[in-house]
């Protein structure tokens, strides 16, 4: 299990984020706070607050390169 940071904060953002990460079968949450979604779920991501960086867990450690290549523009270091 890996973790970064992603910023999402705009409509845009969400909708290409959630289409980028759809096309991979691991398992990812985004943490906002105590809050624990579904990274795939557009409608939870709305749910958190977008002002701020959000924590992206990997559950695929074997993923993880390619995951972080194919997010790498919502990647914050």
């Amino acid at each position: 299990m890996k973790t970064v940071k992603v910023t999402l904060n705009s409509i845009d953002k969400v909708k290409n984020f959630v289409n980028a990460i759809s096309k991979f079968d691991s398992d990812f949450d985004l943490v906002s706070g105590r809050y624990v979604i579904d990274a795939k779920s557009i409608m939870g991501i709305f749910s958190l607050d977008l002002s701020k960086p959000i924590e992206l867990t990997v559950h695929d450690d074997n993923a993880f390169n390619e995951v972080a290549g194919t997010l790498k523009e919502f990647i914050v270091e």
